[in-house]
């Protein structure tokens, strides 16, 4: 049968997109350590045991390091992001569907990070905002490498751009996230590179919905298509 999350993600990926090779490791690695639950349709991946995860989650501290959840049927709320009403042009809704690809959610209340093809064809994962909670809408890593750098850095979650100037546990300190050893164990060796301090270093071009002007090419890319407000 093979990596279920693999393969789900592959029959439903663009043409245009190929699932990046450390992605694919990273599902491999899920897959290893029984990291998943299935529903009727789709698998979906964590980073940490979800049922340790909420046994011993309290108000002030959890385990875990940084929450996400991975799954290939998260693209069916894309058209919903950008607004039915914004769509209506069939170029724009093909581009969209060719360059865009949500495969995992970054925050509880709702948002995601995609796969996203630039201007010059460069795969590149970037954070769609929720719009109700966070409104982040940027680049979140150059390439998957340092999407797993980010991730392994420890955040409660990573769609708040308000905690990456500081490490984790500093802007908000009344609740404390334990770091993921295995995860940030698994990064360091299997790739020979070092965790980041802070989100920043990853992060180049924090930009919110609403932000004008913005040097952040997949915030303007968006912003063709869509009115944040």
């Amino acid at each position: 049968m093979g990596n279920k999350l693999i393969r789900q993600l592959e029959q439903n990926l663009p043409a245009e997109i190929a699932i990046p090779h450390e992605i694919k490791m990273l599902y491999q690695w899920i897959e290893d350590h029984n990291l998943f639950i299935d529903t009727d349709t789709h698998r979906i991946g964590f980073l940490y045991p979800d049922d340790e995860l909420k046994a011993n989650w309290t108000d002030t501290k959890r385990d875990g390091g940084t929450c996400v959840e991975f799954c290939a049927s998260l693209n069916e709320s894309a058209p919903y992001w950008f607004g039915f009403n914004n769509l209506n042009d069939k170029n724009h809704q093909e581009e969209i569907q060719q360059r865009l690809y949500i495969f995992a959610q970054t925050g509880a209340e709702g948002s995601q990070c995609a796969f996203w093809l630039s201007d010059k064809a460069e795969l590149k994962i970037v954070h769609m905002g929720s719009g109700s909670g966070s409104i982040l809408c940027c680049v979140l890593a150059e390439n998957a490498l340092d999407f797993l750098r980010l991730l392994a850095i420890g955040y409660d979650e990573i769609c708040w751009d308000e905690e990456f100037p500081y490490p984790p546990n500093i802007y908000n300190p009344k609740f404390f996230v334990s770091p993921n050893i295995a995860f940030q164990d698994w990064v360091k060796t299997t790739f020979n590179t070092e965790i980041p301090k802070i989100a920043l270093e990853i992060v180049k071009r924090p930009t919110r919905m609403g932000d004008e002007p913005s040097q952040d090419e997949f915030y303007n890319w968006c912003n063709q298509y869509t009115n944040w407000y």
